[in-house]
């Protein structure tokens, strides 16, 4: 076979003229890459090759490349009017809403003394002894009953064991420096200890001796921390789209803790509150941490799209299941405090609201993905970007899917422990509100993360595909073939 040797490549050349090409329209976005290899400092580079025949002609040709560094904003400016022309009346609806709908704090009420809702107040366990349970014991004589019984057990234990005598001190509100006794059964599972913080429950009502008891542990400290690692962790792997990840977080927690929460509350539709809140969440986090681009206008369509599809089907099959959404001790308290609460609704508020989170993921990967692939080849058609894209959509919807199932799983751990100590076959577990509800929520929310993968890749793939240049926009240069490795190439 035919052999010739591979020449150097030329030095490169700078071209006035193409130095700062390769801006595209698109607010926000930044410079558009080329379709060759990007050298990370916008210049222009040139290729040269050369080759010698046996006849003695030589024939050179070069590629000259606009790079700039930065994501790509192909999007033009009619384009960029029709994205607007959807999102702009969809944000003012959302600030409507907002405006509306806003609560201006939650309704009081008498508290109860029941679970969450009591008077509390920050407290440490000063002195801990330990003593007979029987001298602590109020009736003098602690039963034994059955010792084959979990009960008979306890009491047994509580009879004949060691019990410790806490002495606890007030550390806030209108007590503070009082102290109460406190007395920890040797069975119990939350063992006091000196200079522990705990939480203390107050209830006025009770005779002065037991108006206070430790209801909890105070966990604020290792919470804290936690919450500062997690931070510095995002910021020092994201830099500034970490930081500003942060923030967009803390704007959610603000909508859903001095929106969401009061407004359903005071008695608002909780369906309708959740899909403005969540819109609004949506908004804030997406432009906020992506830019106000082209780019992240389409993530937001398809995430929109997805959440309207995950609000009907979770209309539908919570009705259709017959779900109420009050199943255990907290909701019915909700229910009891404020009976004018739709729990159904509330149950399709907290769908859509854990959806919203996966779906950005989703969403906004697949927008990425679809640009980048325009980027590398720019004469691909939607078609072809709708196939490449949608392969990868395809990696994505196995792992999102299969990591809600698991997270609602561990959630549910506890309870799906109980039917399996009870032998309850998958039916009747299947069956019980409790479960339904959660096969309802992983079901509902996995349909809509599973569509929004082919929606959101369509519209990316139309939007990119359907650029129209404008006349100062230098058309995209052909795709060069590149030749790796050294030596000798075979001529074929």
């Amino acid at each position: 076979m035919d052999q010739y040797p591979y020449q150097p490549p030329e030095p490169r050349q700078r071209e006035g003229s193409e130095q700062g090409a390769g801006f595209g329209g698109g607010g926000g976005q930044g410079p558009e890459r080329g379709s060759g290899g990007d050298d990370g400092r916008g210049h222009s580079r040139g290729h040269g090759r050369g080759r010698t025949h046996d006849h003695g002609h030589s024939h050179s040709h070069s590629h000259s490349h606009s790079h700039s560094h930065g994501p790509a904003a192909p999007v033009s400016q009619h384009l960029r009017k029709v994205i607007a022309a959807i999102l702009v009346p969809f944000t003012a609806a959302v600030i409507v809403g907002l405006l509306v709908l806003w609560p201006g704090g939650a309704p009081s009420h008498k508290r109860t003394g029941v679970g969450f809702d009591r008077e509390t107040q920050q407290a440490t366990v000063t002195v801990v002894v330990e003593v007979s349970c029987r001298s602590v014991n109020a009736s003098g004589d602690t039963p034994t009953g059955d010792t084959s019984t979990a009960e008979g057990t306890s009491a047994q234990q509580e009879a004949k064991g060691t019990c410790k005598k806490a002495t606890v001190r007030v550390d806030t509100g209108k007590d503070k420096g009082r102290t109460f006794t406190e007395i920890v059964q040797p069975d119990q599972p939350r063992q006091l200890h000196q200079g522990d913080e705990v939480v203390a429950a107050y209830e006025p009502s009770a005779p002065k001796d037991l108006q206070y008891s430790v209801a909890d542990v105070n966990r604020k400290f290792p919470m804290t921390l936690l919450a500062g690692i997690f931070a510095l962790a995002v910021v020092v792997v994201g830099r500034l789209r970490g930081v500003m990840a942060l923030v967009a977080l803390a704007v959610s927690f603000l909508v859903l803790t001095l929106f969401i929460l009061p407004a359903i509350l005071q008695g608002s539709n909780p369906l309708l509150v959740a899909v403005v809140g969540a819109s609004a969440i949506m908004l804030i986090a997406l432009y906020m941490c992506h830019g106000l681009s082209a780019r992240t206008s389409v993530a937001v369509l398809g995430t929109l799209i997805s959440l309207s599809l995950i609000g009907v089907l979770g209309s539908l099959f919570i009705g259709w299941a017959a779900l109420t959404g009050n199943t255990d001790d907290n909701t019915g308290l909700i229910h009891g405090l404020y009976p004018s609460i739709d729990m159904s609704g509330l149950l399709l508020a907290g769908v859509i609201i854990g959806s919203l989170g996966v779906l950005d993921d989703v969403t906004v990967t697949q927008t990425s993905s679809v640009w980048e692939l325009h980027e590398a080849n720019p004469s691909m058609g939607w078609r072809g970007l709708y196939r490449a894209g949608i392969r990868i959509g395809r990696d994505h919807i196995a792992s999102v899917v299969n990591t809600l199932v698991l997270a609602y799983a561990g959630a549910a751990l506890p309870l799906l422990l109980l039917f399996s100590i009870a032998q309850s076959s998958v039916g009747t577990v299947a069956n019980s509100e409790l479960v339904a509800e959660e096969i309802v929520r992983t079901l509902v929310g996995s349909i809509g993360l599973v569509a929004s993968v082919p929606v959101t890749t369509a519209l990316a793939a139309l939007v990119v595909s359907a650029d129209r240049p404008g006349p100062h926009t230098p058309a995209p240069a052909p795709p060069v073939t590149a030749h790796g490795g050294r030596g000798r190439r075979r001529k074929r």
